[in-house]
């Protein structure tokens, strides 16, 4: 028995059936954050900054954002070009949002709720409420909520040139109001500069004049350049050679590495020991890649070779009863000379680590690997080792790098030490993986067996991927060392192999750049949220969880990652001709080539 198709009033009214529960369904969702972040005390916290003094704290453009969101994700469906039949839906999914808002007020109005949850107190319901009651405030709070997704709806949909400019505007003032306390230490240098900050900011935070200041002038510029700028521009670079068009990459980059360069003796030292730690973790990030990356090789020990190089540092150089000299006919080092020899002490202990597990494949080789980088660390707080390791007390007074008669004594120095380092080792990773050993690594990754009958020495690639990825960490256990001029064991904790692991894969597995990209992500970005105390974790797990969502090859992926995610997924080649002609000019790993 056959059924006729739907009639179109009937196909109409499912199409609105299935727009209604979608709309219903991401409401729930948005209006769920925004009862959990004020339920955990997040949002008192935030509406306790500023963010434009007197008009929007943090805590309002959280609530904002949810709005916005809401909205944009009906619109992101693209359930219809045109904006008239999403404004419906974006306004029902807002106030839905926001009556999940509007019946926790009700709630805290009528019912004591603070035995349970102690940030609910008098004071964020008048804050919820905006002073108008429970009753009052809760209408406000709906209709708040549907104003706002059915904006962010139409700004989701508006043309290019309108949509990227306000954004821009936004996000500019957001940056601003956030991070006011440390743009106002940068911009203490210079009678100009001063005068430009005390007309922006306040004791406060930002003032209403600097915010509409730095609107115009984002906006402005991002308009001039989509409008403007950005058609020309990519007009004349197409129109280039090749050896032109690298010419001119080459340049982007060498700016890019002079503003680099510049930025921390600007920033002060406190940016200056942010960026020195993404530096140490774009190094490990770098030898970790080469093993996981390229060589599937999956480590969580790797914390291990950090430490060796941290500890053959201090004990070649420390002034301390631990150190070699003091019990021993060998003078002290310095640190040029010791890093050398903690760089080799690293390899020597990757490749004994790799000697056990070399027949261990996929989690089993995790676990292994775990275990073996616990060894490391019973070890060193063991009292059997404290007459050498120094224990749980560490190793102190360790010197810091002495070029001439400078000592490399403040972070920004320290930082151009790691940034050498951290560009050294990027051009031997690059030379790596372009190399035999290279493609040896990913045909290992791809398949163990179809690598071993090809004629890879399996036991000779897996032994110099730890080894090498050895090396990386213990240069910045080396740095590390004289960073802090002191040791301990508590520094060298799983979680570190673990946000290395992570850093690479939000970054893209087996994209140099991507490491970087990954570590300024996962580690730069928490340390200038320190002031929010433990939320900022929550900050770190909910753009975990978005970037992995958004990007699940990860934020700057290789060709090769992309297009073998591609595959797996079943999806054909890539729209973007830039992109297609970057996957046809990627070779091939060894599982990928067509059989002869």
């Amino acid at each position: 028995m056959s059924h006729a198709p739907p009639r179109p009033a009937a196909r109409s009214r499912l199409q609105e059936r299935s727009a209604l529960r979608r709309s219903l369904r991401i409401g729930l969702i948005f209006g769920a954050v925004a009862v959990y972040i004020t339920v955990v005390g997040l949002l008192p916290s935030l509406d306790a900054r500023w963010i434009v003094v007197g008009v929007v704290s943090l805590g309002d453009a959280a609530l904002i954002a949810i709005g916005l969101g809401a909205g944009a994700a009906i619109a992101g469906r693209r359930w219809s070009p045109d904006f008239w039949p999403l404004a419906l839906p974006s306004f029902f999914a807002g106030s839905v949002a926001g009556g999940l808002l509007a019946l926790l007020a009700l709630a805290m109005r009528v019912f004591d709720l603070r035995p349970i949850f102690i940030t609910l107190s008098p004071a964020l319901l008048k804050v919820l409420t905006f002073g108008l009651g429970a009753p009052v405030g809760a209408v406000v709070l709906i209709l708040g909520g549907a104003l706002l997704a059915t904006l962010g709806g139409a700004l989701t949909l508006a043309p290019t040139g309108i949509r990227t400019p306000v954004l821009v505007g936004l996000a500019s003032i957001v940056v601003f109001g956030v991070f006011q306390e440390l743009i106002q230490i940068m911009m203490q240098y210079g009678k100009f500069i001063g005068a430009l900050r005390d007309a922006i900011f306040t004791w406060e935070g930002l003032s209403p004049q600097g915010a509409a200041a730095i609107f115009v002038l984002a906006c402005g510029g991002a308009l001039v350049w989509t409008r403007v700028l950005r058609g020309p521009v990519r007009d004349r670079f197409a129109g280039l050679t090749a050896v032109q068009q690298n010419r001119a990459r080459a340049a982007r980059i060498a700016v890019f590495v002079l503003l680099l360069v510049l930025f921390p003796v600007v920033a002060g030292s406190y940016i200056g020991q942010v960026m020195l730690l993404v530096g140490l973790y774009i190094l490990m990030g770098m030898g970790l890649n080469l093993e996981v990356g390229l060589a599937g090789l999956l480590d969580l020990g790797f914390v291990a070779f950090f430490a060796v190089g941290a500890y053959a540092t201090a004990l070649l150089t420390a002034d301390s009863p631990h150190a070699l000299a003091s019990y021993t006919a060998l003078p002290s080092l310095s640190y040029w000379a010791a890093m050398p020899i903690a760089v080799i002490a690293s390899v020597i202990v990757g490749v004994l680590f790799g000697i056990p597990v070399l027949g261990v494949r996929g989690d089993y080789l995790a676990v292994a690997t775990m275990g073996l980088g616990e060894i490391v660390r019973v070890i060193v707080q063991s009292d059997m080792a404290a007459p050498l390791l120094g224990g749980a007390q560490g190793i102190l007074q360790i010197p810091k790098p002495r070029i001439g008669g400078f000592e490399l004594a403040d972070p920004v120095d320290l930082f151009y030490l790691t940034l050498a380092a951290s560009a050294v080792a990027a051009y031997f990773a690059w030379r790596l993986e372009n190399s035999r050993l290279g493609r040896a690594w990913m045909a290992v990754r791809d398949d163990e067996d179809v690598a071993q009958a090809l004629g890879i020495n399996l036991v000779k690639v897996k032994l110099l991927a730890y080894g090498l990825g050895a090396a990386f960490a213990g240069l910045a256990g080396s740095i590390f060392a004289v960073m802090l001029t002191s040791i301990y064991p508590s520094s060298f904790q799983l979680l570190i192999s673990i946000n290395v692991l992570a850093l690479i894969i939000v970054g893209g597995m087996g994209s140099l750049p991507g490491v970087m990209v990954g570590a300024v992500a996962l580690v730069g970005l928490p340390e200038l949220l320190r002031e929010f105390g433990e939320f900022r974790f929550l900050f770190y797990g909910a753009a975990l969880i978005i970037m992995m969502r958004i990007k699940p090859e990860g934020l700057w992926p290789s060709a090769t990652r992309r297009r073998e995610l591609r595959a797996a997924a079943g999806g054909g080649a890539p729209d973007d001709p830039e992109e297609a002609a970057a996957f046809a000019a990627e070779p091939l790993s060894a599982a990928q080539r067509p059989a002869q």
